[in-house]
């Protein structure tokens, strides 16, 4: 029913373990090395097809320090101004529709639910016209607000689905045992539902954050120009018409890339633990 460990495996199928697993992990590895080399490579080792090669020259602190003073600190600030407040919208709204459909019992419960989780099963290309032109009759193209709002609606499905399930596997005796005290929902929610939701809090933050800051379709449909592009899209206001500059679109993708990295690894303890945490149960 398992699979067996491979500390229990035949003295073969250890070996093949021990070295597939290397050239697997350097396979996947290969394409963020490759990013990381060309950011350190001179713009003339391009030209030349010197790709896969060393670099000619060492030219990382030049190209770092075009990109700090391009227009990328801009595009990095308006990441995090779509990125954090879509987070704490999605966060916010998600814990309390999962509370509801978590703990009250009621006819419709099901087909609610279901409303929310159907919007993951459709393909978001599908609405790339009607979400512009919405955008368009309501103002909101080509905005910061515009997008955080369209991320926060297309987020929430998933969101709801992940907290509603981390509720119903919380003991409901809990809850039951507060309102017998005459607790009012309000404070059973913040004071009683919210403390054992940490966890599960913690693992969506981290996942709604990489996704968002990692959004490049609507990024490129939604917004254009300096004012509102997130970094993803932004990176490529590096090309001019007939060049591409390599060396500077993968030291911005570098750079790009710390924040998130940096986000995992300051909530890793905590979004290990809500991944993980009733799969025993």
């Amino acid at each position: 029913m398992f699979p067996t460990p491979i500390e229990k495996s035949s003295p073969g199928a250890q070996i093949a373990y021990k070295t597939l697993l290397p050239i697997s992990l350097l396979i996947w590895l290969a394409p963020l090395l490759a990013v990381a080399l060309f950011s350190i490579k001179p713009d003339s080792d391009f030209t030349t097809g010197n790709y896969w090669g060393l670099p000619s020259s060492f030219e990382g602190f030049a190209n770092y320090g075009l990109v700090f003073t391009s227009d990328m600190p801009r595009y990095m600030l308006n990441s995090i101004l779509i990125t954090v407040p879509t987070v704490i919208g999605c966060i916010v709204l998600s814990s309390m529709t999962g509370f509801a459909l978590g703990i009250y019992k009621f006819k419709a419960n099901i087909w609610v639910f279901f409303m929310f989780v159907a919007g993951n099963f459709v393909p978001f290309q599908i609405l790339m016209v009607p979400v512009r032109d919405l955008t368009l009759d309501m103002g909101l193209y080509n905005t910061i607000p515009g997008l955080v709002l369209f991320h926060i609606a297309f987020q929430t499905g998933f969101c709801t689905l992940f907290m509603r399930n981390f509720i119903r596997a919380l003991p409901y005796e809990l809850v039951e045992a507060a309102r017998v005290e005459g607790i009012s929902e309000w404070r059973i929610f913040w004071y009683v539902v919210m403390p054992l939701m940490k966890p599960a809090l913690a693992a969506m933050a981290v996942l709604i954050f990489t996704f968002i800051w990692n959004d490049y379709f609507w990024a490129v449909v939604l917004t254009q120009g300096v004012e509102s592009q997130p970094v993803t899209a932004g990176i490529t206001s590096f090309n001019a018409q007939f060049r591409a500059a390599y060396h500077l679109m993968s030291a911005g993708s570098i750079v790009a890339a710390l924040p998130p990295v940096a986000m995992f690894f300051l909530m890793q303890k905590h979004f290990i633990a809500g991944l993980t945490l009733g799969a025993v149960k």
